[in-house]
């Protein structure tokens, strides 16, 4: 059953180096949002202060003008004042109805402008809905495109209320508006971003690299040694963690290599030591009279020395000596049920599949699948698929099929379901052993399982690739 991947392994890369690189990039885009968020507030809020200022320096020296200006004049100087977003004018009363909290500075700046005596002053600060605004009459023609084109950019309008007592008892009423900028991201702006990117992919590729060559190369020894095949110690490469890593591989590599090599040359050399007390006891079981103590002891040899066979050819499965090369696996199974004879193997066509195995050795666990079809299954019906990566062989047959609990016992080595000493009929418990010892020292696996009309089917899965 497949685990279920989380959210973060179904969008993130597979490897370690793109997941790596992500992650950086995935802060970096945080990091550097958060940043311009603070940057555009605070340039926003530099920005509305220097226009307010502005705006209330402008309000304060007009105060000044129209309190020492002969009245017919004021309206002169009110015009002059107009501007697209500050607009002036002189009233009984004041517009601004309460002075805001965050009026100060404004406040500070007109009282600074106007000196002695201090008079009364009022400014308001409210935000406008974000609707286009209607320019005031009398604002020059010229001035109408680029307040259309402030009002198509959404922008957040901001209005300001001053109302300045004068001398005379009247005040000075102006009403501005302030248009927040928006965000403005120029090509002199984004290019430390890009730079910043670019130099953050190549630390990432760099450091994944450093990183992900070594456990590739762990990953392939390990696959390697998985499968029993030869290999050199891994170079000690990368940082101090992955270097104890591999030296660790290493040792475990000397350890299980020397343990199986010590283990198969021991079971056969007393496989191929009990030969000659073997044939000792044939050549003096000869010389007896026949009789049926004589006869017994004749099929005991005989089937001991049938044992001690089947060990080493179990053994010579183990050791793997025989060199890796590219064979035709269809051709491969035409031989095998050709060799059979008759219809008592039938393999149905295939396709060429080429795969890199040990031949004989691979021939051998074949034949023996073959052989126990038809000697236990009344014949075999081999056919041969292709997965990605895999050659996929089904040996299939017509006998009675096993216990579901033991499909996986018979491949222990001596274990025999047939309940007789009958060589011919049960045979010594070796040929599966060997066929699945083989299959994985190719780097595949072998499976048995009833058919749902009788019989059994053997399917072995085997890796195209390097054997």
């Amino acid at each position: 059953m497949t685990a279920k991947r989380s959210f973060l392994d179904r969008v993130l890369p597979q490897s370690l180096g793109g997941q790596l690189l992500a992650m950086l990039l995935l802060a970096l885009a945080i990091t550097q949002g958060l940043g311009l968020i603070l940057l555009t507030d605070e340039r926003n809020r530099a920005v509305r202060a220097a226009l307010g200022l502005e705006a209330a320096g402008r309000a304060a020296n007009v105060a000044l003008l129209l309190d020492d200006a002969p009245a017919d004049l004021r309206a002169e100087i009110l015009r002059s004042a107009d501007s697209p977003l500050v607009r002036f004018e002189v009233g009984p009363g004041p517009t601004a109805p309460h002075n805001s909290t965050d009026a100060a500075p404004f406040l500070n700046q007109i009282r600074q402008i106007l000196g002695q005596p201090e008079r009364e002053v009022l400014a308001d600060i409210h935000a406008l809905a974000v609707t286009p605004l209607a320019l005031p009459d009398g604002v020059p023609n010229a001035m109408r495109p680029m307040h259309q084109a402030m009002m198509a950019a959404h922008a957040e309008p901001i209005e300001m209320t001053l109302s300045i007592r004068l001398a005379k008892g009247d005040w000075l009423n102006v009403r501005t508006m302030f248009i927040r900028p928006g965000l403005q991201l120029s090509p002199q702006a984004l290019l430390p971003l890009f730079l910043m990117v670019a130099a953050v992919a190549l630390v990432a590729w760099a450091t994944a690299r450093r990183v992900v060559g070594p456990m590739r190369a762990l990953a392939v020894g390990a696959d390697r040694l998985g499968r029993g095949l030869d290999a050199n110690p891994l170079p000690l490469t990368g940082p101090s963690e992955v270097r104890n890593t591999t030296q660790a591989f290493n040792r475990m590599q000397d350890r299980l290599t020397r343990f199986v090599s010590e283990r198969t040359h021991m079971l056969a050399a007393l496989s191929h030591d009990l030969r000659s007390p073997l044939t000792a006891m044939r050549l003096r079981i000869e010389m007896l009279d026949e009789t049926e103590d004589s006869i017994r002891l004749k099929a005991l040899v005989e089937e001991m020395q049938i044992m001690v066979d089947a060990t080493l050819e179990f053994a010579r499965g183990v050791a793997k000596t025989e060199p890796a090369a590219t064979v035709d696996l269809a051709a491969m199974l035409g031989d095998l049920v050709a060799d059979v004879g008759g219809d008592r193997a039938i393999l149905a066509p295939s396709s060429p599949v080429p795969a890199t195995v040990r031949p004989h050795a691979l021939n051998r666990a074949l034949r023996n699948l073959i052989d126990n079809a038809v000697r236990y299954g009344g014949g075999a019906e081999v056919s041969l698929a292709q997965e990605p990566g895999f050659g996929v062989i089904t040996v299939a047959d017509k006998g009675p099929g096993l216990p579901e609990d033991q499909l996986e016992a018979v491949f222990e080595p001596f274990v025999r379901l047939e309940a007789s000493r009958n060589r011919d009929t049960g045979g010594v418990g070796l040929g599966l052993a060997i066929a699945r010892t083989i299959i994985q020292a190719h780097g595949g696996n072998i499976k048995l399982c009833n058919r749902s009309g009788g019989g059994l089917n053997a399917i072995v899965h085997l890796p195209l690739g390097e054997a």
